[in-house]
């Protein structure tokens, strides 16, 4: 099997790489050999290698950013999700595509399922939204994958925050009414190679098991890391950012389970493994 993968740089595109090369060649790639919102460029590249399968993992991921430069976000998480979706389209080939949790506005206060109705807060949300749109219309064999609160070795996220913040405070503040589910770049890679193995193409759920806040993620991270640090709630508002988010965005990993068997080990389990990944790196 041969895989070819967008954005294998990024902290989950490591990870697919590692994951897929158990499955057979891959090739990774990322900017600035090649830039998705080129259709050109992706359409000759899926050409010229010749996979089974593609997977988008490029990104346009800076939440904030994104609603000063909206054009950037939708070049990336919508025209080029088309164009990949579309370049492995007219060869028949399935294609995958990440999105996110932030597509729901967190009313339902109960885990989201695939079918759910979205609504999207804020621009990076939308782009998303659209991206999930776009890719779905260009290629009838896709599998979006919406996940959460997403980190993995490499990469700039909520853990790696939490420690650094951790290194030079005495104590740390963390919101209390934001409800989420962490995942771990390793476990998605490993659903997404579990479900590429089917055809049921459509639109999953992948997050690792259970929910928290993110008080009570960072609560575990420095219990996991063995440090001393305390952890005070308080509320959103006393962080204040320029893209709004669902203060509740639990995701269901059912449909994702029933069509491959693949079961999404708990979020506390998976943040284990990733203090002893990042442990081994260092």
């Amino acid at each position: 099997m041969r895989i070819l993968i967008f954005g294998a740089k990024g902290q989950l595109g490591r990870d697919l790489l590692e994951r897929f090369a158990l499955d057979g060649e891959i090739l990774g790639v990322d900017l600035p050999e090649i830039d998705i919102t080129d259709p050109e460029a992706a359409a000759k590249l899926v050409s010229g290698f010749a996979p089974d399968l593609v997977v988008n993992a490029a990104a346009y991921t800076n939440v904030e950013k994104a609603e000063e430069d909206r054009g950037a976000a939708f070049a990336v998480n919508e025209a080029g999700a088309r164009h990949v979706a579309a370049a492995a389209g007219e060869r028949g080939l399935p294609v995958v595509y990440y999105s996110t949790d932030y597509v729901f506005d967190g009313a339902k206060r109960e885990p989201y399922e695939p079918g759910d109705p979205i609504a999207p807060l804020g621009v990076y949300a939308e782009s998303k939204a659209v991206g999930e749109r776009a890719t779905a219309e260009a290629n009838p064999r896709h599998f979006i994958m919406r996940t959460a609160w997403l980190y993995g070795p490499g990469g700039n996220h909520f853990i790696e925050k939490i420690l650094r913040a951790a290194a030079s405070r005495p104590s740390l503040r963390v919101v209390q009414d934001e409800c989420g589910s962490p995942t771990h770049t390793y476990d998605l890679a490993e659903a997404t190679r579990a479900l590429c193995q089917t055809d049921a193409y459509g639109i999953y759920h992948a997050v690792n098991e259970g929910a928290c806040t993110r008080y009570e993620f960072a609560k575990a991270i420095i219990a996991a890391a063995g440090l001393g640090v305390r952890v005070e709630p308080c509320g959103s508002e006393e962080f204040p950012t320029v893209a709004p988010r669902p203060l509740y965005s639990v995701l269901s990993n059912q449909k994702l389970e029933k069509a491959t068997g693949f079961a999404m080990r708990p979020w506390r389990d998976a943040l284990a493994h990733y203090m002893q990944r990042r442990e081994d790196i260092s």
